[in-house]
Order: structure tokens, then sequence, then C-alpha cells
């Protein structure tokens, strides 16, 4: 009974939540997919080594975040322990995601990286499944291998036939990194279902967890060097950090806990497809046709998975 009425008093609260109502949630989370595409046009811009880069989206992140941590906590309240513990922990591997995942672009190249560090669309559901008993839908279950098939299309793996000698080594970082980004993913949804309302100070832990995190792990890639970086590089970064860190997590961390896991795997798909629109429009990188076919089965694929039109008529 006890549990009936606990479950009961959950969804009600979900429902209840800013945001819970249909299509917010999905909105938001698009929204910080979006940021996250930005983010990936300014680290092109800025031109900074890459372990530099994933620190300094941090460190200066932490500059917005903190005084609106401090407001958040005097009108709800300090974080509990537990949620400070688990926002480090997300942070850490928030900083190994990054670290890992630009450390394989070395090795494997952007392309192939970028399909590896989207395990997440299979990891973060299997999270929700083994821990939580959260079942994917079936929509999610038959749509997958179309929306990995339009990444692998976006990525230009089938389009390069280079291969580097570290290809076994930089899958597994890749790998590693993505399943890092589910385990952030994972948390930070889990918490924030357990304190709904507490956004941005998780956030704000959870980042200086990331910061640091990605300052211990940078030998394993460029290392972090902070002179010589001229002006415009650095706007470009302060750019990174409050799109590519604040905007983007604050959306997508307080969508995701009324979200089904499999739906913000899947609606984060939509990531490296703004990402190809945009250097369209601001770098006039020009996509090539099985970029755009991959486009199109990721969209598609998303779309039907989070019933955005039937797959079948339903009576």
């Amino acid at each position: 009974m006890a549990t009936d009425m606990q479950r009961n008093t959950a969804s009600g609260a979900a429902r209840s939540a800013p945001g819970s109502g249909r299509g917010g949630p999905a909105l938001l989370v698009l929204g910080g997919a979006a940021c996250l595409s930005v983010s990936a046009v300014l680290v092109k811009v800025a031109g900074v080594d890459p372990a530099t880069s994933a620190f300094l989206r941090c460190a200066i992140a932490l500059l917005v975040l903190a005084p609106l941590a401090w407001r958040e906590s005097r009108r709800l309240g300090g974080l509990s322990r537990r949620g400070v513990v688990v926002a480090l922990v997300a942070g850490a591997a928030l900083g190994a995601d990054y670290v890992l995942w630009t450390r394989s672009i070395f090795d494997v190249g952007a392309g192939i990286a970028t399909v590896l560090i989207n395990v997440q669309v299979v990891v973060l559901p299997l999270l929700s499944l083994l821990v939580d008993r959260e079942r994917p839908s079936r929509r999610f279950l038959f749509a997958c291998p179309v929306m990995l098939g339009g990444i692998v299309l976006i990525s230009g793996v089938l389009e390069s036939g280079s291969a580097s000698p570290n290809t076994l080594q930089g899958t597994v970082f890749g790998v590693l990194a993505g399943t890092a980004y589910a385990a952030y993913l994972y948390l930070t949804r889990r918490q924030g279902r357990a304190e709904p309302g507490r956004t941005v100070t998780p956030l704000a832990i959870a980042t200086a967890g990331a910061a640091a995190t990605s300052a211990a792990l940078s030998p394993l890639s460029s290392g972090i060097h902070l002179t010589g970086i001229p002006p415009a590089s650095w706007l470009a970064m302060v750019g990174l950090a409050v799109l590519g860190q604040v905007f983007a997590w604050l959306l997508i961390n307080s969508a995701s806990p009324h979200l089904p896991a499999n739906a913000t795997a899947a609606l984060l798909l939509t990531q490296p497809v703004v990402t190809v629109l945009l250097s369209l429009v601001l770098l006039a990188e020009v996509p090539t046709w099985p970029k755009v076919a991959g486009i199109v089965l990721v969209l598609a694929s998303v779309a039907a998975a989070n019933r955005v039109w039937p797959i079948r008529k339903e009576h």
C-alpha cells in the first residue's frame, strides 16, 4: 500500500511539475541539444586545443552558475548530502566524457568519435532498465537501429577510407566517453526526481566536478594551455561556456526527470543534426548527400520514437 501511495505521489508530482505538460520537457531537451550543437561550432571558431576547451567551458560556466546556485539555495534550501555526492559523481562522469571524447578524435577522427559517443542512446535506457526497472518503449527499440544508422551517415564514416593505426584505442576511448555521457545523464535525471525544483545547484556542483576531472585527465589529451589564447578565442570560449554548459544542461537537466530515459536519449541525437545545419549556415560547410540522408533518418526515427506521429493507427 505504501509503495502504491509513493508511486502515485511521484507520478502526480511529475505531472504537476513546471514544464511537465505534454511536449514541454521534450522541447526543453531539444533546446538543450541545440545549445550543445552551437557549442561544437564555437569550439571550431575558438581554435583552442581540446583539453583546454573542456576545462575552460566548465571553469567559465562556474562564474555564471555560482551566483544562480546561491540564489536557488536561499530560496529552496541547500542540497542534501546525497544530492551533493551524486552531483559530484555526475560531474566527474561529464569531465571524463569531455576528455575521453576529445582524445578519441585524435585516434579515430571526429566522424567515428561522433558515432561512438552516441552509444548513450543505448546505455542510458539500459541503466534505467537495470537500476530502476524502467523498460524502454517498443517504438524506441524499433527506432534505435535507424537512429544509430543515421548517426553513422552524419559522421561521414562511410565516406572516408583511411584507417588510423590507433583505431582500437580510439574506439575504447569513444565508447568510454559515451558511457560516461550516459552516466551523467542518468545520475542528473535520477537526482532531479529525488529533489525536484533544484536544477542550478546540482549543475554548479557537477560543473565544478567536471572542471576538476577535465584537469586531472587532461594529460590523456593535449594538456591544458591557458597562455597565448587570443581575445577572439576567449570570446568564443565564453559563448561555449554560457551556451554549451550553462543553458544546455539547465534545459536538459530540468526536463529529463519528466521524460522516459529512452526519450531523453533519442532527443539528444538531434545534436549532431543541428551541428551539421549550423555548420552549413555559419561555417559554409556543405553536407554531402549521405549526411543529408542521415539527418532525415535521425529526425524521422526520433519523431517516431517520441510519438510525434503514429507508426500505425491505434483504435
